[in-house]
């Protein structure tokens, strides 16, 4: 009974997400490619990203604070953040990657840094 209650919270959970604009339809292909044979494909999948994800946002905080800003560097490890963050769905993380890249391109890590939230 309460795996129940559980499943309706991650239900509206998961539509809020969308109604945010945080997820989009390739979460939805996850969810489908989840059946009997492998019941936590989703959350694996989602796991692995968060790990991830962490480890490039420690890359880019070393990064932001060297003397001399490697934008090249910074820009590959948003690159990747951007592919993995699609591969999920996580449309909002891919959206704040694009506006992270175009601070890259114009050497600006004072905008970089004011304007990215997710840092």
């Amino acid at each position: 009974m309460a795996s129940l209650g559980l499943e309706k919270q991650l239900h509206y959970l998961i539509e809020s997400m969308y109604e945010e604009g945080l997820l989009d339809v390739q979460f939805q292909h996850l969810q489908i490619l989840q059946n009997e044979e492998n019941p936590n494909f989703v959350a694996e999948v989602i796991t692995t990203f968060f790990a991830n994800t962490e480890k490039v946002f420690k890359e880019l905080e070393k990064l932001m604070k060297e003397i001399e800003v490697d934008y090249k560097k910074m820009d590959c490890y948003i690159h990747q953040l951007k592919g993995s963050s699609a591969s999920v769905g996580a449309h909002g993380v891919e959206k704040a990657s694009i506006d992270m890249r175009d601070f890259c391109d114009q050497n600006d890590i004072e905008g970089y840094e004011k304007n990215i939230p997710i840092l």
